[in-house]
């Protein structure tokens, strides 16, 4: 496939409230583009505010894809989202607007402008059965995957069992680390040619006290609520691994006082910024943006539109 008949592709990642949706939608009414959601908890349904959902009047009449559409209950991975968004972009294009992709997960944004391709041979239920009774035993399966392949383990967040539990399974039966599989993985020539803009803060402390502010907008805006009404109507679900959710339904339980969740909600999204951030920066594709002076919205529009131009992509 040749450069030219690549689909072009504008990826805007970084951490979480760094100003992402935003500059999406205004490179969006710039260029002519709708919003591929990259976000592996937007993708829920009934799951708005603390997913950060962007509301029908900060979208600006921009059409965006893949966000709240999957049922809270139902699981939802990497494969899945990669087909989904492909589908995506390729009816975007087909009507001669540009893709613009947007979110802070990077593992979806990998797989998808690398063109990676998921072998389901690498999948086997007994064994995934086997270690969901093991982890409900008490075992320590991330511990386990640590001493496998510790690149792996790094990648995940421990409490994130669903991802150890996918990552065990791969390196079990293939006998293969997972970046020695997602290597194999990529069969195929990319059918894209991105630019990637990466926003954050570059004064760390900056980023932390946004992101408390932000938790504290979400508890303003009826989190709270939103998290009782989803939780009374779902026992245990995927989407409960959310920051905010998982949180939250101790206070909800009764278990603890909706201080101490808050400062929960607000510890965990700093460490999920982290983990972001350190992510991202493997990639030396990524062009990063300073978005400090979160007022400027012209000059990081601006930054970032000089950033298109000089990828010729377009």
């Amino acid at each position: 496939m040749g450069t030219d008949e690549k689909i072009p592709l504008i990826v805007v990642c970084g951490p979480t409230a760094s100003g992402k949706t935003r500059a999406a939608i205004e490179l969006a009414l710039l260029y002519g583009g709708e919003v591929v959601c990259a976000d592996s908890m937007q993708i829920y349904n009934e799951l708005c505010i603390c997913t950060a959902r962007p509301t029908a009047d900060e979208m600006k009449g921009v059409p965006h894809h893949l966000t709240g559409f999957v049922p809270p209950d139902k699981a939802y991975n990497v494969a899945q989202y990669v087909q989904d968004a492909a589908a995506c972009i390729a009816d975007i294009r087909s009507r001669g607007r540009i893709p613009i992709v947007c979110g802070g997960t990077g593992l979806y944004i990998d797989s998808l402008v690398n063109g990676i391709s998921f072998d389901t041979a690498n999948s086997d239920e007994n064994l995934r059965k086997e270690l969901e009774q093991r982890l409900a035993n008490g075992d320590d399966l991330y511990r386990e995957l640590m001493e496998k392949d510790a690149e792996a383990a790094a990648r995940i967040h421990p409490n994130n069992v669903k991802r150890v539990i996918r990552f065990l399974e791969i390196v079990t039966l293939t006998g293969k680390s997972i970046a020695e599989n997602e290597r194999l993985s990529r069969s195929c020539e990319s059918p894209y040619t991105a630019v990637k803009i990466g926003l954050t803060c570059f004064d760390r402390e900056l980023l932390y006290d946004r992101i408390n502010r932000r938790v504290d907008d979400m508890l303003a805006a009826g989190m709270v609520d939103e998290v009782r009404r989803v939780y009374e109507r779902y026992s245990t679900h995927t989407a409960f691994h959310a920051i905010g959710y998982k949180e939250l339904i101790p206070y909800i339980r009764g278990e603890c006082e909706l201080e101490e969740a808050v400062d929960l909600i607000k510890q965990s999204s700093r460490k999920y910024a982290k983990r972001q951030l350190t992510w991202f920066r493997r990639d030396d594709k990524i062009e990063w943006v300073d978005t400090s002076d979160y007022g400027d919205i012209d000059g990081i529009i601006s930054k970032s539109k000089n950033i298109v131009e000089k990828s010729k992509i377009l």
